[in-house]
């Protein structure tokens, strides 16, 4: 019988905890800072998003270069995605000079021009002003910081490309003040962030993933299924953490199943696409079935579309057809206790279909 490694892992050992000075049961501030030194090869983002209780959607990314091209050097954005209750939305996606950059490697207080992103795991304050969107937002954790083991997704046989991921604030509630052109906006809301850096192209190591976070009743959600990219086997790596009233009852990724239903091909995209995502985890006698189903979109982007002139040539050359698509609809939780459902409740959610590959 022959030993399967697999070339996609997320990196939980004694030994992999050791060798990234981290421990097991405590998240640092410090590693809510910068994590790369902003060389070519390497890229890191601030990631922010909530569901605004006047029915806004709103996602502010700090990043330090665009994603698909970490080869490149010190190239610092802001994007804003902006949904309104009323239909209308805005995307905003602005460069920066790379000496208008700074991070700390303290904790997270990152500086592009005169915006800023800073926290300490439990309160973070964002401002920033693009165009003409301006937002002002304190989030305070409600649960607590966690991540997949020691965060760091590992790929290749010497498992020298790194992804890694730590949702600071898995969930916590949002004061926010947002301005679109001249109306002026103040609202609270349910938000999240996390802080994702890696040393390799994510083109070049995940096929795809579903990433959604949600709350229904008592819980919160994050649940993420990554595909490697075909040369790594297309091997799956399952993340899943749902805490109940603020604490972690369930993050052993172990103990996750995975399943799609009502898949179709998206007519702009071409993508193959899950009507519902459902991930059921279970230990012992308790199973918990989080359900995600979809009611329309918010997303449907052809990366190339983003991408002119050289870049564009070039990424039709490599015949490349990323996509991303954003859905609303339902998460769903559901408790069983020896086979027998002992609570369940459902709440809207938004989640994330990032697709690099050529669909299978």
């Amino acid at each position: 019988m022959t030993h399967h490694t697999p070339l996609a892992i997320t990196a939980g050992t004694p030994a992999d905890y050791e060798r990234l000075g981290l421990s097991p049961e405590h998240i640092a501030e410090w590693e809510d800072g910068a994590r790369t030194d902003n060389r070519r090869g390497t890229y890191e983002w601030w990631y922010f998003d909530a569901h605004l209780d006047d029915g806004a959607k709103l996602v502010v990314v700090f990043m330090n270069k665009d994603l698909s091209s970490p080869q490149h050097p010190l190239d610092p954005i802001i994007r804003v995605n902006l949904d309104l209750a009323d239909g209308r939305s805005f995307t905003k996606i602005v460069h920066f000079a790379p000496e208008e950059w700074s991070a700390s490697t303290d904790g997270a207080d990152v500086c592009i021009g005169k915006n800023r992103f800073t926290g300490d795991l439990h309160t973070y304050r964002i401002t920033a002003a693009v165009e003409d969107i301006a937002v002002d937002i304190t989030l305070t954790g409600t649960v607590p910081s966690w991540r997949p083991e020691t965060g760091y997704m590992l790929f290749g046989e010497d498992r020298d490309r790194e992804f890694s991921w730590l949702p600071s604030v898995p969930q916590g509630t949002v004061e926010v003040t947002y301005t679109v052109e001249d109306e002026s906006h103040t609202t609270t809301g349910v938000g999240y962030h996390d802080h994702n850096w890696g040393n390799a192209s994510l083109l070049d190591i995940v096929h795809d993933w579903y990433w959604a976070r949600g709350e229904a009743g008592p819980y919160t959600v994050i649940a993420s299924y990554i595909t490697a990219h075909r040369r790594y086997g297309y091997e799956a790596i399952p993340i899943f953490m749902l805490a109940k009233d603020g604490k972690i009852i369930a993050d052993d990724s172990h103990h996750v199943t995975f399943e799609t239903e009502g898949v179709y091909t998206d007519e702009h995209t071409k993508k193959p696409v899950a009507a519902v995502t459902r991930y059921t985890y279970v230990n012992d006698d308790d199973r918990y079935v989080v359900t995600f189903t979809r009611e329309r979109d918010l997303t449907r982007d052809r990366m190339i579309e983003g991408v002119t002139g050289f870049k564009r040539l070039a990424a039709r050359a490599v015949r490349f057809d990323g996509a991303y698509l954003r859905f609303t609809g339902s998460c769903g939780v559901q408790h069983f206790r020896d086979g027998v459902l002992v609570e369940e409740h459902t709440r809207p959610a938004i989640w994330e279909l990032m697709y690099f590959g050529h669909a299978r």
